[in-house]
């Protein structure tokens, strides 16, 4: 089939093509706001919040950085931060995508494609239609499988010839893990990752060497708590009672891949973030922005922001008390202190389940404020929905209080003959909690310890605290999914350890 060609007029430049063109949109934008000063001020100790990670900045030789001095009326360049911008002058230069267009008629063409689509062309065909100019690019029908489908373009004078797929459910197309919205855009963002590659792959390589974490941008350090200099300092490896803070627990980052519109550096080696899509992840609790490959060397400094962290039912332990700056959840200091108020003396305390629709309501409550609601006998009479409460926030931790990865050290300390043995067994594997997560298990278990000295009106013992909270304090890994039945007397026997002999293996 003959397939005639025809140059397209060249598309407007993606919104990234340049520094100077960028430059541009931000003084048209603050000259529209009708608060420049001409007399006074210039674009760059104005005050505008750019689509950078600086509220401030200068170009110069290729770095950008800067901040306004004291007096508010000079501009001073600084050290830190700086924003390299070496990436983005490669971006600017790769090829740019141009569609070779067919004008035959298909009466069988894909609804998703448009002018680019060249129907069941020979390969050979497509390579010698895309070698006219570098950035050419068509789509084709596979011959050998019809129904399937070819991306086809030209970069460094050579065809590259990529299977093609269509998301039917979210109309996106792709070739490997990113989407796009249009075939356009996969070939542009294909083309400048390919050249960037090419064109400076030592210097990714080199990129994380010697860098450390960028400062943040002014717009991100508002909401910050006032412990993140803390983290700076060396984390404790335990917990020492009467001196644990949040803001001392380490955490790794919750990153996700992300997309970026507009200019974005990596706040870890400040290097440009290239590609039009999914070109980082950002971290889900703080917003930290970073490349993917920064990602496996930034050290477990999350400090979650409040905003990010709405929930607090199924949220990581660490992330919630760092988020709202405390020692313990809210939710269980509150829980705590009204059945001890009103309900140690309660036959089957924890053991009896509270009615189910007011621990729902309760649950949703605290997840949509944030606090907790009126828990009090006047508003719940009933002191079994408060127990029911704390137990469905402990079952829905992602990571149990004794967590997943000590499980078999707490279970081979409790297999144990000699109580000696087991007693130090079990202490080795406390110190290995995280501090958070040891923090709030040496708080319940005391607790739990104050509802067994009434076990003779309430009925609760050690050992049947045990089975209640076995599986809700430490629950077995997926790699012991099969046998997690087989472990419940040794989960029993370890909370009942926790409990009765709490004052030797908490530390004071």
């Amino acid at each position: 089939m003959d397939s005639t060609m025809v140059w397209e007029p060249q598309p407007r430049e993606h919104k990234t093509n340049s520094f100077g063109n960028f430059t541009n949109f931000v003084r048209r934008s603050f000259r529209r706001s009708g608060r420049r000063n001409s007399s006074t001020k210039s674009l760059s100790d104005s005050n505008i919040k750019p689509m950078m990670p600086c509220r401030n900045f200068e170009i110069d030789n290729g770095v950008i950085g800067g901040q306004r001095s004291p007096d508010r009326h000079s501009y001073e360049q600084v050290a830190e931060p700086v924003w390299k911008s070496h990436l983005y002058q490669v971006q600017l230069k790769a090829p740019k995508p141009q569609r070779v267009v067919c004008t035959n008629h298909f009466s069988n063409k894909p609804f998703q494609y448009g002018k680019e689509y060249h129907g069941p062309i020979s390969r050979e065909e497509a390579d010698r239609l895309v070698m006219q100019k570098e950035g050419c690019y068509l789509i084709r029908e596979s011959q050998r499988q019809p129904g399937s489908f070819v991306l086809v373009f030209n970069f460094s004078n050579q065809p590259r010839n990529y299977k093609l797929y269509f998301d039917t459910e979210e109309n996106q197309h792709y070739v490997g893990e990113k989407r796009f919205e249009t075939t356009q855009d996969l070939v542009a963002d294909g083309l400048i990752t390919l050249y960037v590659d090419l064109n400076a792959k030592d210097y990714i390589e080199h990129m994380t060497l010697n860098a450390g974490p960028a400062a943040r941008p002014p717009d991100q350090q508002d909401f910050r708590t006032t412990h993140e200099q803390t983290l700076q300092r060396n984390t404790p490896t335990r917990p020492v009672y009467n001196t644990f803070k949040a803001s001392d627990c380490e955490k790794a980052h919750n990153f996700k891949t992300h997309s970026y519109y507009g200019p974005h550096w990596c706040h870890y080696c400040r290097n440009f973030m290239w590609g039009l899509k999914a070109q980082g992840v950002r971290c889900q609790d703080c917003s930290y922005d970073c490349h993917k490959q920064c990602s496996t060397i930034i050290p477990n400094n999350c400090s979650p922001d409040r905003k990010l962290v709405k929930r607090v039912f199924g949220v990581d332990l660490t992330t919630l008390i760092k988020a709202h700056d405390q020692k313990r959840p809210q939710i269980v200091e509150s829980c705590v202190h009204e059945l001890e108020k009103r309900g140690l003396e309660l036959e089957g305390i924890y053991r009896v389940p509270g009615f189910a629709d007011d621990i729902t309501y309760l649950r949703n409550q605290i997840d949509k404020e944030g606090t907790v609601p009126d828990i009090t006998e006047q508003a719940f009479d009933d002191i079994n929905v408060i127990a029911g409460l704390v137990k469905s926030y402990f079952r829905t931790l992602p990571i149990p209080v004794i967590t997943f990865d000590l499980y078999d050290q707490f279970i081979a300390a409790v297999k144990m003959e000699d109580k000696s043995d087991v007693l130090k067994a079990l202490s080795t594997a406390l110190k290995s909690l995280p501090p958070a997560h040891y923090e709030l298990l040496k708080y319940f278990c005391r607790h739990l310890q104050r509802v067994t000295k009434y076990k003779d009106r309430n009925l609760m013992s050690g050992e049947n605290l045990g089975i209640v909270f076995g599986p809700t304090l430490m629950r077995a890994p997926d790699h012991l999914a099969m046998e997690a039945v087989g472990y419940i007397p040794y989960q029993k026997k370890i909370i009942q350890s926790l409990i009765e002999e709490q004052d030797v293996l908490f530390e004071r």
